[in-house]
């Protein structure tokens, strides 16, 4: 019996039944794009005075959220398929991730549940990485990858930075959620660091059958400069030295994604939207560049390069991508994911440009950009739903 073709598959109706434990991406990234709505939506009330969220100071639950709740979904997603495809070596599926994702949605409950005791809430948030890190670790070790090490070791590193946040909320320490927070989401920025550098020149010359440029002294001074600028950061926000640590590694990494640019892939969303993500680590570095030289307006702005900028952008558009050839489809997402992937940028830029431009509008900047994210999120979940909920097309596993 002939094959059918990609494109006579895709328009098969969706296989009957159930597939939400298939694989790891399908729970974790339906759940972030739903949290990064519903998110968005609360830190809206509490910026309103609507509501006030659990015992944390309103800004620390947002951070925290926003990484450990949010990014931390995504990425728990991104690692767990693609883990498999490293090693080819099953990763959780059924009862057993159903439990993982359980796990990690009673640490999101356990902030929205009013008066349940502080200790309560870090032991059952604080479980969740520790126990995916060892999910993780298992395949990796037992494939002996040894290039493949560094994302339990970084999932351990926000472990360590969860617990400064706890500790704090415990009143164990003394001001250890900010650089807990600031800590959580370098270390993201690392995991960008790693992932994009390997998936996104390889995703852009596989489809448009172009050839990336990479250039040896950048890609070894890429693991170099970032965490050291990002360790400078965290030990002395303000230094002439963390200002050039800064500068260095905004430089390695604007050259590392022009490396990458070719004027083909805007015709491409899954592309662009990718290269404009990692496109605001350099933009970050360069706004923590000069808060080191102290110009203390950039603070925000470089810190929400990163996570508005490079986290949001980069996880909508691996989010994307990544549902798309798991459950069995053509690499051509809904004609609406476009607008979304606009969206997303348009808020990153809102998020980071209006409080440098517009001091005085600080807080209509942040509805504004928080108004554009709900857009941009709730047009995955919307359209992404289905695909994730249900199993592949081309009746595959996972």
């Amino acid at each position: 019996m002939a094959k059918l073709p990609i494109e006579d598959l895709q328009k098969r109706p969706p296989s009957a039944g159930w597939a939400p434990f298939a694989l790891g991406f399908r729970p974790f990234f339906l759940a972030a794009g739903l949290y990064a709505v519903l998110l968005m939506v609360l830190w809206l009330l509490v910026l309103d005075g609507v509501m006030t969220p659990g015992e944390m100071l309103p800004l620390v639950w947002h951070g925290h959220e926003m990484v450990f709740g949010f990014a931390v979904s995504v990425i728990a997603g991104f690692l767990l398929a693609a883990a498999q495809n490293w090693t080819g070596i099953r990763t959780l599926s059924g009862r057993p991730l159903a439990a993982l994702f359980l796990l990690w949605f009673a640490g999101r409950l356990c902030f929205l549940i009013p008066g349940l005791p502080a200790g309560l809430v870090a032991l059952v948030d604080l479980a969740f990485l520790p126990v995916l890190t060892v999910t993780l670790a298992w395949p990796i070790l037992r494939a002996k990858q040894l290039h493949n090490y560094p994302f339990p070791i970084l999932l351990l590193a926000l472990t360590a930075a969860n617990a400064l946040v706890h500790t704090d909320a415990l009143h164990w320490t003394s001001g250890t959620a900010k650089p807990g927070l600031l800590m959580a989401v370098y270390v993201v920025a690392m995991i960008i660091t790693v992932m994009g550098g390997r998936v996104i020149p390889s995703f852009t010359d596989n489809k448009l059958h172009t050839r990336a440029r990479r250039w040896k002294t950048i890609e070894w001074l890429v693991p170099v400069a970032t965490p050291t600028a990002l360790i400078a950061a965290l030990i002395a926000p303000v230094s002439p030295v963390t200002a050039l640590l800064a500068a260095v590694a905004a430089a390695v990494h604007a050259i590392r994604v022009a490396g990458w640019y070719t004027s083909k892939l805007w015709s491409v969303p899954l592309l662009w939207i990718l290269h404009l993500g990692y496109a605001w680590i350099p933009i970050g570095f360069a706004l923590l560049a000069l808060t080191a030289a102290g110009w203390g307006a950039a603070a925000g702005s470089a810190l929400h390069a990163f996570t508005a900028g490079a986290i949001g952008v980069l996880t909508l558009g691996m989010m994307a991508r990544v549902s798309l050839g798991h459950t069995g489809r053509q690499l051509e997402p809904p004609s609406v994911m476009t607008l979304a992937f606009v969206a997303i940028n348009l808020a990153a830029l809102a998020r980071v440009a209006l409080p440098l431009l517009f001091p005085a509008a600080y807080t209509q900047g942040m509805v504004v950009a928080g108004l554009i994210w709900i857009a941009a999120f709730g047009l995955f979940a919307w359209m992404y739903t289905p695909m994730l909920l249900r199993p592949r097309i081309d009746g595959k596993p996972g």
